[in-house]
């Protein structure tokens, strides 16, 4: 299976790497990247072949992209909802940091054109799911920034989930085909939770991620008085794109959907 956990820390430049196309983890086939960018720093992201998503996790940036400028601001990721600029190759986005802010970057390979958008909070609102099911332990918000239905030229999927304290997420276990990398961050710097991948088991903590190999069950956990915010990013396969109806329960867990 590969290795499937990460604990990446951010280098002198403020950057942190957790997947590529040629590291540990090249099975996600993506490349996905955090940046810590102090207020008055400019970073500039142009890939040729390849499609590239820049959502804010928090503080307040400038985007400016195809003859566009757009200054949005975001609170924290627990708090307020995502602004993300989503191009396809050749494209270039340039962040310029109005006050200290942390921006996460998704790119994977992709040879055809679309159109570049700015997605807004109220493009993706978030919504519960699993209230009142198993217990009301699985309940939490999810949101959808894209997907094959919002943009179907792309390559990717990109969205957020907000665990309830204590409780689970990506439940029952499920798999799909796809790969699928969640990035992991919580509202104190000691949270911490579990995160599944087939059988292993790892501790989550802010900042850490999990690379969850197509076909691999994947629920997650989070400790009673923490709030764990995970940003989920799928990668389509040719000719097998991610659809919402792919969530594949296991067979073995079903019998929970009934039980009182």
């Amino acid at each position: 299976m590969g290795k499937v956990f990460g604990y990446p820390e951010f280098d002198s430049t403020g950057e942190m790497i957790l997947t590529t196309y040629d590291n540990d983890y090249k099975a996600m086939m993506m490349d996905i990247r955090v940046y810590r960018m102090k207020a008055g720093e400019t970073r500039s992201f142009l890939r040729e072949g390849e499609e590239t998503a820049v959502l804010l996790l928090s503080g307040r940036i400038t985007y400016a992209w195809d003859g566009k400028t757009e200054t949005v601001s975001r609170k924290d990721v627990f708090t307020e909802g995502p602004w993300c600029v989503h191009v396809s190759g050749g494209h270039q986005i340039q962040v310029t940091a109005e006050a200290d802010s942390e921006i996460l970057v998704q790119c994977t390979k992709n040879e055809k054109s679309f159109e570049s958008r700015l997605y807004r909070p109220e493009d993706a609102p978030w919504g519960y799911s699993c209230v009142g099911k198993f217990g009301n332990v699985a309940k939490r918000r999810v949101n959808t920034i894209f997907d094959h239905d919002i943009s179907p030229e792309s390559n990717m999927v990109l969205g957020e989930v907000l665990n309830d304290k204590g409780n689970w997420s990506g439940y029952l276990p499920h798999r799909h085909p796809q790969p699928e990398t969640y990035f992991f961050k919580f509202d104190h710097p000691e949270g911490f939770g579990a995160s599944f991948v087939g059988d292993q088991v790892f501790k989550s903590v802010d900042n850490s991620f999990s690379a969850i190999p197509g076909g691999e069950l994947h629920p997650q956990a989070v400790a009673p008085g923490y709030q764990m915010y995970t940003c989920w990013m799928i990668r389509h396969l040719d000719g097998n794109p991610w659809l919402q109806t792919d969530r594949c329960e296991d067979e073995r867990y079903v019998w929970l959907h009934n039980a009182e």
